[in-house]
């Protein structure tokens, strides 16, 4: 059974494509096709199931159409609109391009000067041009390149310098 903390989401399946069975997928994150995964996760009535992929063209630099295995017809593909899409942490991690907004979701904040961590990434928001780290506490975090000093993968650690008061606002 595949578990929430070893996926991380990437996307949402849209509608259905044409009479095949292919899929629309709108992604934030292309990690499917650097590391050239067989298949994604979806989520399917609360249970996380991979479907293994026949093939994806990109129609744009966020949405791709997708072809998974067995679904052949235009009602089966029906069935997976508005789905989540997941990709498995365990090979994005082997991935060595630039690490994607959405793969920090999960992530916990360390500062710099204090191991404590001071909280966990429950969301990303980038919906201007200041993005955001909104920890599960509902605290945001600048996630500005100049404050963060390393991201540490295994670890799963963003290790930040913070100005100083930020964290008193909480």
């Amino acid at each position: 059974m595949i578990k929430k903390e070893e996926v991380y989401k990437i996307g949402r399946i849209g509608k259905a494509h044409g009479v095949h069975g292919e899929v629309t997928l709108q992604f934030d994150d292309d990690v499917f096709d650097r590391v050239e995964a067989e298949y994604l996760v979806l989520e399917v009535d609360g249970l996380l199931v991979p479907f293994f992929m026949e093939e994806y063209r990109f129609r744009s630099d966020t949405t791709a159409l997708v072809k998974f295995c067995d679904i052949d017809t235009q009602e089966r593909a029906r069935e997976l609109t508005n789905c989540d899409v997941y990709f498995p942490l365990a090979l994005a991690s082997e991935d060595e391009a630039p690490i994607s907004l959405a793969f920090l979701v999960g992530f916990d904040i360390v500062e710099a000067n204090n191991p404590t961590p001071i909280g966990t990434i429950a969301a990303i928001d980038d919906q201007t041009a200041n993005v955001l780290f909104e920890l599960t506490d509902g605290t945001l975090i600048p996630a500005n390149d100049d404050l963060v000093r390393k991201i540490d993968k295994d670890k799963r650690q963003i290790i930040m310098e913070l100005p100083e008061g930020l964290l008193a606002l909480r």
